[in-house]
């Protein structure tokens, strides 16, 4: 089985786990979060822990049970992150580098000026919550995940940074090495 998955993932007292055939639900202070279960996986919640098993009842051959115990540690990380997002949520920073790159709120829309002719408008999902605190900065925040990782992820598509010369957007934590040009 996976080490990770050996532990429970605990829960803290203000966040409420219901576990149905199907389907988990984490409901916290800061929003509610579901996910659909795989077949592989067992999961039930004993008081304020949530054990994810191997569903070694469904299996077929012997061969399979590798994937089986697999799937144990993906779910233990997907409740946790779900526990984490609906306490504390998650937090994405980008920064824009080059002169002339800016992004600026409107509304429900996100508008970047990034050297093209146009400006890139991208329209805010109602689950993500985006901020610009400085034109050269973006702050993408959510409770859940993988939409605040993939939105960033899309932001960042836009215009990734250069290695020559190390303008686009990157994430604040991100190193960029520059490479040397061309010598004449």
């Amino acid at each position: 089985m996976s080490r990770i998955a050996k532990k429970p993932v605990v829960v803290p007292g203000n966040v409420q786990v219901t576990v149905t055939d199907s389907e988990i639900k984490v409901k916290g202070p800061k929003g509610e979060l579901k996910l659909r279960t795989h077949p592989f996986v067992t999961v039930s919640v004993e008081g304020n822990e949530v054990w994810v098993r191997p569903n070694l009842s469904v299996m077929k051959r012997k061969a399979d049970e590798k994937k089986f115990k697999a799937m144990t540690g993906t779910y233990w990380r997907l409740i946790n992150n779900m526990v984490i997002g609906v306490t504390e949520g998650f937090k994405k920073e980008l920064e824009i580098v080059g002169i002339g790159y800016r992004a600026q709120l409107q509304g429900n829309k996100l508008i970047m000026n990034l050297g093209f002719a146009h400006p890139v408008e991208m329209d805010i999902p109602s689950d993500i919550k985006v901020e610009v605190p400085a034109p050269n900065r973006i702050v993408v925040s959510g409770i859940d995940k993988q939409r605040v990782g993939q939105f960033a992820a899309d932001i960042r598509r836009w215009r990734e940074p250069n290695v020559y010369s190390g303008k686009g957007i990157k994430y604040v934590d991100e190193v960029i090495r520059l490479k040397e040009g061309k010598k004449a």
